[in-house]
C-alpha cells in the first residue's frame, strides 16, 4: 500500500481502533488495501472524461458484434497506470456489455478490448441481442444510463468477511483476519467519508446490497458450472485465487425493474495478463 492510500485510510483505522480492534489486526486488514477506479456521471465528480456509459458503439472491424446490450466504454489512456493493480493495456477503450437479467450457468454479459489505432465500424446497438424487437427488452436498454464519466481515483477494502475453504462446504471468516466482520462493518461506516462508491468501478473489491462472500468468489462459481453446461468456453479455475474483479456495475441505479442488481465482470488472471480481455465473464445478483 502507497502512501497516499495509507493517508487515505486514516479515518478508518482511528475509527476501528476506537472500536477496540487491536492494532495488529488493523494493519494487517489495510494490506488487503487496493487501488480502483469509480466512473461516475458527468454531473458528479472531478472533471476527468475517461469514458461513457452508452453512446456510438464502435467496434473493430470483422468483429460480431455482442449478444448483450451496450453498457459503457472506458478510455484506458486516461487512467493513470498505478490507479488500479490490474495489468490493463495502457490504451485502447475497454467496452462493457451486459444483461442483468441473465440466469446461471451463463454469462450475463462481455467485454472488447477495442487496441488504439484499430478500424472500427458503429454498430446497430439492438441488433444482436433483441432480435425478436421485444419490447420489453427495448423499454429496460432505454432505461440504461447515457453521458460521458468522469473518475475518481480510490482506495478500496473488502465488503465482505467470509470465504469458502478449499473442500469445506461452509465458510469461515478470511483466513489470518480473525476480526474481518468488525472490519467490513468500520468500513461500510467510513468508505463515504475516504471512496464513495461509484456507478462503474474499475478494480478494487466487489460489492453487492447484501454480501457475506466476495462476489468474486460466486463468479467464478458460475463461470465453471458454465463450461461444465457448455454454455461459455473454458478453462475455468475453480480457484477465486487465480480470478480478479474487472468490473461492477450498479445496474439497479439505473436499469428499469431491476432495481437492486450487480452486475460483475471477473477474469482469470493470465487472461488479463495476456490481453484476452474477451475471456471475461460475468454475473448478476439481485436483490430486489
Amino acid at each position: 500500500m502507497n502512501t497516499e492510500m495509507r493517508t487515505r485510510l486514516r479515518p478508518f483505522r482511528a475509527e476501528a481502533l476506537a472500536h477496540g480492534i487491536p492494532a495488529e489486526d488493523v494493519e494487517r486488514w489495510l494490506t488487503l488495501a487496493r487501488p480502483c477506479v469509480n466512473l461516475t456521471p458527468a454531473k458528479e465528480g472531478p472533471e476527468l472524461g475517461v469514458g461513457q456509459f452508452g453512446g456510438p458503439l464502435l467496434l473493430p472491424v470483422g468483429l460480431p458484434t455482442p449478444a448483450y446490450p451496450f453498457v459503457a466504454s472506458v478510455d484506458l489512456a486516461a487512467l493513470p497506470a498505478d490507479a488500479t493493480d490490474l495489468t490493463l493495456p495502457s490504451d485502447g477503450h475497454l467496452l462493457f456489455f451486459s444483461w442483468p437479467e441473465s440466469d446461471y450457468p451463463y454469462s450475463a454479459g462481455q467485454v472488447v478490448y477495442v487496441p488504439a489505432g484499430v478500424a472500427v465500424t458503429e454498430r446497430d446497438k439492438q441488433e444482436s441481442w433483441n432480435s425478436g424487437n421485444v419490447d420489453e427488452y427495448r423499454e429496460m436498454f432505454a432505461s440504461y444510463p447515457r453521458g460521458p464519466l468522469r473518475a475518481s481515483f480510490d482506495v478500496s477494502l473488502p465488503y465482505h468477511a467470509c470465504v469458502t475453504l478449499p473442500g469445506a462446504q461452509n465458510t469461515a471468516c478470511i483466513p489470518g483476519h480473525p476480526r474481518a466482520e468488525e472490519l467490513v462493518k468500520v468500513w461500510e461506516k467510513t468508505q463515504d467519508d475516504i471512496a464513495p462508491a461509484g456507478t462503474l468501478q474499475i478494480g478494487g473489491y466487489s460489492d453487492e446490497e447484501a454480501v457475506y462472500l466476495d462476489p468474486v468468489e460466486d463468479a467464478v462459481s458460475a463461470a465453471v458450472q458454465a463450461v461444465q453446461a457448455g454454455n461459455w468456453e473454458g478453462p475455468a479455475s475453480a480457484d477465486p485465487a487465480d480470478w480478479v474483479l474487472l468490473a461492477d456495475w450498479s445496474a439497479g441505479a439505473d436499469v428499469a425493474g431491476w432495481e437492486g442488481s450487480t452486475v460483475h465482470w471477473v477474469i482469470q488472471r493470465e487472461d488479463l495478463a495476456a490481453r484476452r480481455l474477451d475471456r471475461a465473464f460475468a454475473s448478476v445478483y439481485w436483490n430486489p
